[in-house]
This record gives C-alpha cells, sequence and structure tokens, in this order.
C-alpha cells in the first residue's frame, strides 16, 4: 500500500470527499488521475481538465508511486 501521507503534493481532509486523498488545494482525487491515465489521457489533458492541479503535482504523485513500488520489490527481493 502506498503511504500518501508522505507525498507533499496530496493531501486528505476529513469531510472533503470522505476524506479521499486529493490534490493538494483541490477537490480533485488522486485516483482521478490514474483513471484518466489509464482512459487514454494525457498528463497534458488531465491538467486541462482538472483547474487547480499543477503539474508539479502530478509528477509528485507519479515519482511517489514509483518509489513506492520500487520499494516494495526492494522488499520483496532482497538480494
Amino acid at each position: 500500500m502506498i503511504d500518501w501521507e508522505k507525498c507533499p503534493a496530496v493531501e486528505s481532509v476529513p469531510g472533503r470527499l470522505s476524506g479521499a486523498w486529493v490534490f493538494t488545494r483541490t477537490r480533485v482525487p488522486v485516483s482521478a488521475l490514474f483513471g484518466n491515465l489509464a482512459a487514454g489521457a494525457t498528463i497534458e489533458e488531465f491538467l486541462d481538465w482538472f483547474e487547480g492541479v499543477e503539474n508539479w503535482q502530478v509528477n509528485a504523485v507519479l515519482e511517489h508511486v514509483v518509489e513506492g513500488l520500487d520499494a516494495k520489490i526492494r522488499h520483496e527481493n532482497p538480494v
């Protein structure tokens, strides 16, 4: 599981979208990024469609996920 608390680009606010992880200072769920990318959208399109989300936030979220996956692989397959 990804520890979103360590990602500066997102926040979870009780009472806002049921506490879902959203891009900081927005109501845009992080899951919207992955759903749109999976459907074929580009990052540029996502940024156009979701006002308030900034490019650095998308990059930070993607980097955070990659780091989390790398850590999981290292943990499961120690050298």
